[in-house]
């Protein structure tokens, strides 16, 4: 018999799964712009040229200021094959790619050279970060998306199974080698590789003459030289309740910055399960809803963002503080805000 109350949690559950399956939150999706490309033409001197398209589970935007319109796009077509190389060899989600290979057999014999940058940075991140940045949540993230798949969530007792086979600590890597040193671990470089992917997409405009560009991938962004009109570019925070209230909006020349939040990839609409994990609980953290952070290149900003999130908001601010040519801008779970010493205001 069906009552109030099986209606609600069968719509629950259907929410759930779906989330799960498609590993974002719905309202992302329903957020998200259509692929698309133009171009115009200001001042009769430049082109503002602009193409979305969908790659590394969210929508790639890239804008070019160019005398050329056709020098620009053919420049940002070169950056998203650049993005398209590098996202099949960095991604778990394509079981042939490098990860997917270390992943399934605990062993990759010399890996690609920008693997093992990100494998060796992810590391150091996990040391600098004191166990905040850790790559082998992977057991975990597939543990939450198998469970809500299957209209449950995670028990207590299946998290802490797990937790005996996390830790940076149990990478090795031999002559370029890498290796797992359990045999159920895996990695998921889903926190570092987008900025990554996004800093080499920047070099490849600027290789082709565009210096004035912008990219941003899901709130992964690389701003260089000037916008239109010579102006800086604009670049809002955004709002974590999606609501268009954005809570910051800074200017940028030559900068990288990204932020993590809580409200784009979720299981549940409490978010009490979300794609950030701390690999000391197994659990996502709950402190803080949004974390972004300027730095010298988006690899960092992004690993970064991640970092801070599963730490308490103050010592996250703090850390940072440390952190040489490095900002940062907190939303905690009540929704106040703080930043660090030299965030722009």
């Amino acid at each position: 018999m069906k009552t109030a109350e099986n209606v609600v949690d069968q719509k629950r559950r259907s929410f759930l799964k779906l989330s799960g399956l498609l590993g974002l939150g719905a309202a992302s999706v329903a957020l998200l712009p259509a692929e698309k490309a133009e171009a115009f033409l200001f001042n009769k001197k430049e082109y503002k040229v602009t193409a979305t398209r969908l790659s590394m589970g969210t929508y790639v935007a890239m804008t070019a200021i160019h005398p050329s319109r056709d020098e620009a796009e053919n420049a940002i077509g070169r950056a998203f094959e650049e993005i398209d190389r590098l996202n099949s060899m960095l991604t778990r989600f394509e079981s042939s790619s490098p990860v997917s290979e270390l992943n399934g057999v605990g062993r990759i014999v010399a890996p690609p050279k920008e693997m093992q940058e990100l494998v060796a940075r992810s590391m150091y991140y996990n040391r600098e970060t004191a166990g905040a940045f850790d790559i082998t949540v992977k057991p975990l993230i597939d543990l939450y998306n198998e469970s809500f798949a299957a209209g449950k969530e995670p028990v207590e007792r299946e998290v802490n199974e797990l937790l005996a086979t996390i830790g940076t600590d149990k990478i090795k890597v031999q002559g370029g080698d890498i290796l797992f040193s359990h045999s159920d671990m895996g990695i998921t470089l889903d926190g570092i590789a987008k900025g990554f992917i996004v800093d080499r997409a920047s070099e490849v405009l600027a290789k082709h003459g565009i210096t004035n560009h912008l990219i941003n991938a899901g709130g992964d962004i690389r701003t260089s030289g000037t916008a239109a009109k010579g102006r800086a570019w604009t670049v809002a925070i955004q709002d974590p309740k999606k609501s268009k209230q954005y809570p910051d909006v800074i200017t940028m020349k030559d900068g990288a910055i990204a932020t993590s939040g809580n409200y784009e990839v979720f299981y549940d609409r409490e978010k009490v399960f979300h794609h950030i994990v701390d690999s000391k609980t197994g659990h996502s953290p709950q402190l803080s809803t949004s974390v972004t952070v300027m730095a010298s290149t988006v690899m960092d900003a992004d690993a970064l963002s991640t970092s801070v999130f599963v730490m308490e908001p103050v010592d996250g601010v703090k850390f940072i503080n440390s952190q040489p040519d490095t900002e940062c801008f907190v939303i905690d779970r009540s929704g106040k805000a703080t930043h660090s010493a030299g965030w722009q205001v």
